[in-house]
């Protein structure tokens, strides 16, 4: 293993028969190559364009994107022109989003998708294309065309980490993981590259996810894995309640290892357990990043309406004041009941139970006796538990969510200026 590992959450254990390569480890799936490169959007002239590229021409892919009402342009024409289910090459930049830029944004992603094709040396079909960045402001595709053409000469198997370097904007830190997974046939390599930081709650964040494995996975099975592990990841996770134009998540399947994964299989299922820990990791990277944060929240709600589950779990993890007490290590659940209270709006009396790293502090809608000094040491970590009981049964639903820093402030209204 190289440095920390990769699964390093309480809430996320790494699944039997996964080898963690560790943090900072490099090696894509074989059949993968990829580079990053400095094209020249970000004003700091660091690495702002990557390449991501499969060399078998029988991949096989699966998409997932933003549901926001504002699509940024390289997610309109990755969903309309690109063949989800047989990607072989992504175009990803950071530091200008490409959204809200009309129909010359349009343009400026195709020109981008057709020199991807070209550098990739596939059809321009096979090409999805991601931006992330700020938002309104015009892409000098240009830029990208030429970039394109030195990071087509910089691919490499070991690319990974220069492609992670790539793709951040405001993230203090890069996101990614090399695993090898067993399976029946053999052992198979699954990679991953995320970003995000901010304007965070996927609808499925600026978050953008590339995952990549050598295993043979039909595209019917791909699109049902991905499926499924997104809504319990990145569909789980807050930092501030906001629905990016970007979000984009891409599952790229080479069978270079010759190790197939058939539907309704074990091998599907131990292939799942891998893909669902390692992109609810990510996800939990994501909150822990959270441009300043210091604490990572889980809400955990149960009850019998489905509804008000999700909504008071919602209402919790994006309420500024739970929020700002999680940052500052305050056990004030009065935030809770109230952020509760919100999301079931004339529904009282909601007799609800909160508990705070297992500690009961209200049972029914009224306080109870509690160690506030122990509380207080249990919440003063780096991981914070809430759950949060409603009446009924039959209905659980949780939220990983970062608390509120003055940081975040500070990164929020310097953003363009």
């Amino acid at each position: 293993m190289t440095g920390e590992a990769f699964f390093r959450s309480r809430w996320v254990a790494a699944p039997d028969g996964v080898t963690d390569a560790g943090r900072g480890a490099r090696g894509l799936p074989q059949g993968f190559r990829a580079a990053g490169v400095a094209a020249g959007v970000k004003a700091s002239g660091g690495r702002d364009l990557g390449l991501l590229v499969c060399d078998s021409p029988q991949a096989s892919s699966a998409a997932r994107f933003t549901r926001s009402g504002v699509l940024a342009a390289p997610v309109v024409l990755t969903k309309e022109r690109a063949r989800l289910h047989a990607l072989r090459a992504v175009v990803v930049n950071s530091g200008n989003a490409n959204a809200a830029t009309g129909s010359r944004g349009l343009d400026e992603a195709a020109r981008v998708q057709g020199a991807g094709a070209v550098a990739a040396g596939v059809g321009a079909d096979q090409v999805a294309v991601a931006s992330t960045g700020v938002i309104g402001v015009q892409l000098d595709g240009g830029l990208i065309v030429r970039g394109l053409a030195r990071a087509a000469a910089e691919l490499r198997g070991d690319g990974d980490g220069d492609l992670a370097a790539a793709m951040m904007t405001t993230d203090a830190f890069e996101k990614r993981a090399v695993l090898d997974v067993e399976l029946s046939g053999g052992t198979v390599r699954l990679c991953a590259q995320a970003k995000g930081a901010g304007m965070i709650q996927p609808a499925f964040a600026t978050m953008l996810c590339f995952v990549e494995t050598d295993a043979a996975l039909a595209a019917e099975t791909a699109d049902l894995l991905l499926g499924v592990c997104v809504k319990r990841s990145f569909d789980r996770i807050s930092v501030d309640g906001e629905l990016s134009t970007n979000d984009t998540a891409l599952l790229l399947c080479s069978g270079v290892s010759g190790v197939a994964v058939a539907a309704e299989s074990d091998d599907e299922l131990r292939f799942g357990h891998a893909l669902d820990a390692l992109l609810r990791q990510l996800a939990l990277d994501i909150v822990r990043d959270g441009e300043g944060a210091a604490r990572v929240g889980r809400v955990v709600v149960r009850g019998g309406d489905v509804v008000g589950v999700e909504r008071s779990a919602r209402a919790v993890a994006n309420s500024p004041l739970v929020k700002a007490a999680l940052h500052g290590g305050d056990p004030n659940w009065g935030r809770i009941a109230q952020a509760v209270g919100m999301a079931l709006v004339d529904a009282a009396p909601v007799p609800f139970d909160i508990a705070i790293e297992g500690v009961q502090v209200a049972a029914r809608g009224a306080a109870v006796a509690y160690d506030e000094r122990a509380l207080g040491a249990a919440v003063d970590r780096p991981e914070v538990e809430y759950v949060v009981g409603l009446p009924g049964d039959g209905h659980e639903t949780e939220v990983f969510f970062s608390d509120l820093s003055h940081t975040y402030v500070t990164v929020n209204a310097d953003y363009t200026t």
